[in-house]
């Protein structure tokens, strides 16, 4: 089996930046100017909403920033697994003979790779802090932490869930019968 190396996309994360620093001004603007002159909503949660959209944009934006300097490749496939390197959730290598099951999920317009183990909580203990936060709560919404999406890699994502697929199905051929 050929590796597959597939680079990180620094148009879309240029444009991940530019997006998240537009919630964060939205969010100040909601703070500083909304709250205390629209009538509609209490002041208190429209500032909690403005502070929520900076906090994570901030977040987001900030992790966009350093995968701009990231100049390790986001996805590599080959003969052990997939070597994951796309978002702030990546846990690196998962091993074909980890993997029971791959699906597809979207929400709104981003499409994303479920990607089913034997193990998950091998994956989830490889990982700390606001990383493993991030994977719990894949975990509980879709009952594993493992996601891949194509939305910081040079890649299309039908073409990716096409690639990892046949792998998946080209290894669990492999194994031998026990």
């Amino acid at each position: 089996m050929n590796k597959i190396e597939i680079e990180l996309s620094k148009t879309k994360l240029f444009l991940g930046i530019g997006g998240s620093l537009v919630f964060v001004v939205l969010g100040l603007y909601f703070i500083t100017v909304i709250a205390d002159q629209q009538t509609r909503f209490s002041p208190l949660v429209v500032k909690g909403i403005g502070i929520a959209s900076v906090m994570f944009f901030g977040a987001t934006g900030i992790y966009s920033i350093k995968k701009t300097f990231d100049n390790k490749v986001g996805l590599t496939i080959d003969d052990d697994g997939i070597f994951d390197n796309t978002n702030a959730s990546s846990v690196g290598l998962i091993k074909w003979t980890d993997i029971t099951d791959i699906r597809t999920e979207q929400v709104a317009s981003t499409k994303f790779l479920l990607i089913y183990t034997a193990n998950p909580d091998f994956y989830l203990n490889k990982v700390k802090g606001f990383k493993r936060k991030l994977m719990e709560g894949n975990n509980k919404m879709y009952g594993t932490p493992l996601s891949i999406t194509s939305n910081t890699i040079k890649y299309n994502f039908n073409d990716l869930e096409k690639i990892i697929v046949d792998r998946l199905v080209e290894q669990q051929q492999r194994k031998p019968i026990a």
